[in-house]
């Protein structure tokens, strides 16, 4: 299962009323867990920066200035996200810039059924909240110290880990064989039962101590050292 953590940063909160794209980021999952492979671009959004969002991001028009603009990177985008599953922290918001930009330059839009919100996820879990992406990593114990300005890339890679944890932990990696017959690297055979379990098969032979006759005698010197009334005398010989 391919999954894309993704963050976009914008000039402002309104893609119809003329704010624009500055930066995507995204880290690629494959069954939850990240691959290494990733994406980020910054944009040239044709426009000034506001203040307020610049306090947020911290780039500047200048800085922007010579990055390409969307339509040159729609396609790249395109194919990096082809058909995985979008996983969106208030996915509403930074999907409505992506569709808005897709549709500037004659692309088809990325359906919602290919978006997955952890914001939503939060609230379901934790109804009383905060559930914003820091108050997240708080309750989680995720380090978001790097975190000074907000950042498409690294919120991404946040967002990952906070994804996992909201979905089952990092135990959820421990799950991902799958409930049949499964081979080891060494020929033996596993069953895996009804639960996911493994069931163990007994050793056509018990295994050797690895204690000699100088442990064996310490540890009986021991025990006799206890007392008669000692519970391991009933276990020693």
């Amino acid at each position: 299962m391919r999954e894309i953590s993704f963050d976009t940063e914008t000039t402002g909160l309104n893609p119809r009323g003329g704010d624009r794209l500055v930066e995507i980021g995204g880290v690629e999952l494959i069954n939850h867990i990240p691959t290494g492979n990733s994406y980020h671009v910054y944009i040239n959004p044709e426009r000034d920066m506001p203040e307020e969002a610049f306090r947020v991001h911290g780039l500047s028009e200048e800085f922007l200035s010579d990055k390409p603009l969307f339509k040159q990177v729609a396609d790249e985008f395109l194919e990096f996200v082809g058909d995985a599953t979008l996983v969106i922290h208030n996915a509403a918001f930074d999907m409505g810039f992506i569709n808005h930009e897709l549709a500037q330059v004659g692309r088809k839009s990325i359906p919602n059924t290919q978006v997955i919100d952890t914001l939503e996820i939060a609230r379901r879990k934790h109804p009383s909240g905060p559930n914003s992406l820091d108050a997240l990593c708080s309750r989680y114990g995720i380090d978001n110290s790097k975190r000074v300005k907000h950042g498409a890339l690294l919120d991404a890679e946040i967002l990952a880990e906070v994804y996992l944890e909201l979905i089952g932990g990092r135990q959820t990696a421990l799950g991902l064989m799958p409930e049949e017959e499964t081979t080891a690297s060494s020929g033996t055979s596993l069953e895996i039962g009804e639960l996911g379990s493994f069931n163990a098969r007994p050793r056509p032979a018990p295994l050797g101590s690895f204690l000699g006759d100088s442990e064996h005698q310490a540890h009986k010197n021991f025990v006799q050292g206890m007392g008669d009334d000692a519970i391991w005398r009933k276990y020693s010989s």
